[in-house]
Formats: C-alpha cells, structure tokens, sequence
C-alpha cells in the first residue's frame, strides 16, 4: 500500500496515518478525565436474603462448574458473595460489601481466582471507602503485590453489575457505569451498556420475555484508541434480565477474565435424589434463582 507523506515542521516527512493516529492518542488522552464522569443509578429494587444455584457451561453446554449466589443482610449493608467451584477444582469467588439507600454504593469487594481454569490467577481487594486497591498475582512463578490509591467514583461497579441491570429501567438507551479492572495495572474503565430487544423464554411451559442488554467496556484514553487497532478490545458480555414486579437475572454470556473464551452463565434447578423416604414418588425440579433474583456478572 502507498504512503501518503506530507511535510513535518520539523523537516522531517511523516506518513498522514501516523499523523492521524497521533492526533487520535492526544484527543483521547484529553478526553479521559471526562469520559470517567459518574452516573449512579437510583434503587428501584432494593436486594435481599438470597440463595440462587447457577451453572457455568461452554458455549458448546458443557458444564464447567456449579455456582451459588448468597446475600444477607447486616444492618444497612448487603453482603453477597459469588462463588463457582470447577471440576478441575478452580474457584471463582466474588465478596461484595455494598448500601443500597437511594443509590447503589459499593463498601469493597474481594475477588479471586485461582486453579487450572485461570491462567493467570488473582486475588483483588477493593475499598470503596479508602480509594486502596491491592492486587495479588503470581509472575513467572512468583508472588507479586501491587497496592495503589485511586480516587474511585461512586458509580463503580464491581459485584453490582447485574443488581444495577435489574433496576435500570429498559427503556433507558444507554447507561454508563465506573468499573476498575487489575490487569496489567489497577485503572478505571468505562462500562456502557445498552438494551438489544428482548427474547423468549419460558417455565414450565410458560412464556416470559427477557431484555437483552450488552455490556461493552470502554478502556478511555491512549489505550481504547490502541486496543482495536491491535485487537486488545475486550470482548462484550451479554445479559439477560426478566422485567416485571420483580426483576430477575436469566442468563449471562462472556468472558470471565481478559482473553477467555466465551462461557455462559444460568440458573439451575436442584436434582432430586431418591430417599429411603421418597417411596417411587417423583419429586419436582425447582428454579430458585427465578423465584429469588439470583444475579451474577464478569465483564
């Protein structure tokens, strides 16, 4: 292909991609400060004591790992915690420490995971209160920590993300939301979710429709203009969330860490076994996660 080359101030001559890209790199450093602006989102529906079984599978429906979502309440904080255990005997597991008052606020979070499945394993600490992050993560065999302050805004989103899909009313056309990621370096990105249509589902034979959303992540800065251009854009997680008097989480599909593949997250009823108690009777299945709003999320 053929360069086009004009004059540089300096003598020198430039090709105009390059200069266009440079151009690109110092608008979008400028803008970064902006771009991090925060939007809380009011609590329409406030969280509570909840137990929701889930299941982690390929995109292909192999199943993975089994997980559980448990909220309780202390006072005026909720405690939710997220956890899948793989068969490989790897863990994903996600504590979250939030107030749900006229808007969703994150107190910390605590966010690991370690075995076979995560090629590069991490132990996350998050105080909302502070602004202190610490990072745990092993390299080239050797435990390394890195402890940074950050002046965090009060949209972030960490452990919140499918409790504040549930309250974002799906008429809204865009939402925009804090969220800090760890690798290579603790920073904060920009997570923007938008509703695609909805989609039918269906309980026992009945028919509910679910709201799509996706949730894309916006890296700002040098960075976000860079990422595309040499294939470092995240990829996007899909979400799907069942309206009405009680929203609920219905299905997940993403990456749980930068660079995995595609897996899928959704509710799963309990199997029954067969007791010395329960004769030839036929015991019913169960969908807990419907009935309790059971959520769960990695962007």
């Amino acid at each position: 292909m053929a360069l086009d080359y004009r004059r540089h101030p300096s003598g020198l001559r430039q090709p105009v991609h390059s200069r266009l890209l440079t151009g690109l790199l110092v608008s979008a450093a400028l803008l970064q400060a902006r771009a991090l602006e925060a939007e809380q989102i009011p609590v329409r529906f406030k969280e509570g004591t909840v137990h929701g079984f889930l299941v982690l599978r390929t995109q292909q429906g192999e199943t993975l790992a089994a997980g559980d979502l448990i909220q309780v309440i202390r006072g005026d904080r909720l405690i939710s915690e997220l956890v899948f255990h793989f068969k490989d005997g790897s863990v994903d597991d996600e504590i979250t420490i939030f107030s749900q008052r006229d808007h969703f606020r994150l107190l910390s979070s605590h966010h690991v995971q370690k075995g076979p499945a995560f090629p590069h394993p991490m132990d996350v600490s998050i105080d909302g209160s502070t602004g202190e992050v610490q990072v745990r993560s092993t390299e080239n065999g050797k435990d390394k920590v890195q402890t940074k302050h950050l002046d965090l805004p009060p949209d972030l989103a960490n452990g919140l993300i499918l409790t504040i899909l549930k309250n974002i009313r799906p008429d809204t056309p865009e939402t925009k939301l804090s969220y800090l990621v760890a690798a290579p370096k603790p920073r904060l990105v920009k997570l923007t979710i938008t509703p695609h249509g909805e989609d039918t589902l269906t309980t026992a034979g009945s028919p509910h429709r679910a709201t799509h959303y996706v949730v894309k992540v916006e890296l700002g800065g040098v960075a976000g203009v860079v990422a595309p251009l040499i294939g470092k854009q995240p990829q996007d997680t899909h979400v799907w969330i069942l309206g009405g008097k009680a929203p609920a989480f219905v299905k997940m599909e993403g990456p749980l860490y930068q660079g995995a593949p595609i897996w899928r997250i959704e509710l799963t009823s309990p199997v029954w076994q067969q007791s010395q108690h329960s004769g030839n009777l036929s015991l019913p299945h169960a969908a807990p996660g419907l009935m309790s709003g059971a959520a769960v999320l990695r962007p």
